[in-house]
């Protein structure tokens, strides 16, 4: 197959961004309607929790590295399709939940589907952008994440207002069976210019877990992950109990905060990447380091302050620099990564990062509601975020910037590893 032009190309990042985008509505729209689901299926705070984190994200995390280990052996295309799929109908079948078990089972199908969708998108933009245009591209398709969120909130918070969380479940789900079918249909599968078969995921661990920089890479982008879900996915039930919004107000307000602001921080994280590492590689670490402490104050602001207008005003500038980390760490790791390696590093990154951040963040938040802070009532949720987020902000730090540290010796290694392989 001919190279491909760089109309198709971008036309193959926008369809993988508009996946991204279904990806992230049927994965946040809970958290907008986690206060009907709660009241309706008689749940606590600590059940909601692991509704939001650890029902999606523990099948998420693990079932990527398999997942992504058949994307360096099977064709891309299939897998992103049929995870598609899956995830779409396991969404509508969300609204007939009738109990905390079967919402559980449905949002495990939930991520079992979607944890077919970025190993293997990675692994294609790789394939169809060179390395100094990398960062740019994944930052782009991580735009999906706070568009997604932006549609889910949006849409989940007015549905439910007029006609229910369960309708909203089954309306947000229904698009993506289409999406699917399209995506079969007209992605192309790039041939591997590598002739090497694909290593086994034990030898890929190996690899990455050799380079001084990964593991403080990847612990620092889980515990940036730890307070985004925290935070995403209890954001809007803040919002309800303490400022007493509806949820319609809830999803215009909050959703367009996140999803604007969040699309802005994305795109800039990766220019700013490819442009400032031209100079210096570990720009590429560094830029995601501003989203540790960057919006720190910001975040806390908005979770302190008594009016609701000066707290959202307060909380775009958090969203702009704590989406700076996405599109670098992504085509970091794609670099370090060899070529046919590239879907499993990516899914044993997102195993790190889902484990800590969708595992153990949400339900952290509804933990600490139901305990340490239980006798602050509706208040509970603000001081259970700002505890997590505050010192998630600055354990990250130290690891990226440890990260950093290695990245350009590691950068050279990996360059000659890929030039004996040619």
């Amino acid at each position: 197959m001919r190279a491909a032009s760089p109309a198709y190309s971008n036309y193959v990042l926008f369809i993988l961004f508009v996946a991204y985008v279904f990806n992230f509505v049927d994965r946040q729209i809970v958290s907008i309607l986690a206060e009907p689901i709660k009241k309706d299926l008689g749940i606590s705070d600590t059940q909601l929790g692991l509704l939001t984190g650890t029902a999606f994200g523990l099948f998420y995390a693990t079932l990527g590295i398999p997942i992504a280990r058949l994307a360096d052996l099977w064709v891309r295309r299939h897998i992103i399709a049929l995870g598609l799929t899956l995830w779409s109908v396991m969404t509508m079948i969300s609204g007939s939940a009738g109990s905390f078990t079967q919402m559980f089972a449905a949002r495990i199908g939930v991520g079992i589907g979607e944890s077919a969708l970025s190993p293997p998108a990675h692994s294609l933009l790789a394939q169809y952008f060179p390395p100094e245009r990398r960062a740019t591209a994944l930052g782009i398709y991580s735009m999906g994440i706070h568009f997604g969120i932006l549609f889910g909130t949006l849409a989940g918070g007015w549905l439910n207002q007029y006609w229910g969380w369960r309708t909203a479940f089954v309306v947000v789900g229904a698009p993506g069976v289409a999406l699917a079918v399209l995506f079969w249909l007209t992605v192309r599968e790039p041939p591997h210019t590598n002739p090497a078969p694909a290593p086994p995921v034990r030898e890929v661990a190996r690899y990455l877990w050799r380079l001084r920089s990964f593991p403080h890479l990847s612990f620092a982008t889980g515990l940036s992950a730890f307070s985004g879900y925290a935070f995403a996915n209890w954001a809007p039930v803040f919002l309800g109990r303490v400022h007493a919004l509806q949820s319609g107000e809830i999803g215009t307000k909050y959703g367009l905060v996140l999803g604007i602001g969040g699309a802005i921080g994305s795109v800039a994280a990766g220019v700013l990447a490819d442009r400032l590492g031209r100079r210096d590689r570990r720009w590429w670490l560094w830029v995601p380091a501003c989203a540790t402490v960057g919006p720190l104050p910001f975040s806390l602001g908005f979770l302190l302050h008594g009016q609701v207008n000066t707290a959202f005003a307060l909380l775009f500038p958090a969203v702009v620099l704590a989406a700076l980390y996405q599109g670098p760490v992504f085509a970091t790791v794609q670099t370090l990564a060899q070529e046919r390696m590239r879907a499993v590093a990516s899914g044993i990154l997102f195993f790190v990062i889902n484990s800590i951040g969708l595992g153990l963040g949400p339900p952290a938040v509804g933990l600490l509601n139901d305990t340490v802070f239980a006798d602050r009532g509706a208040e509970a949720v603000r001081y259970s975020l700002v505890t997590l987020i505050s010192i998630s902000a600055v354990w990250a730090l130290f690891h990226y910037l440890m990260a950093a540290r290695s990245l350009r010796e590691d950068l050279a290694s990996c360059a000659q590893t890929s030039a004996r392989a040619a």
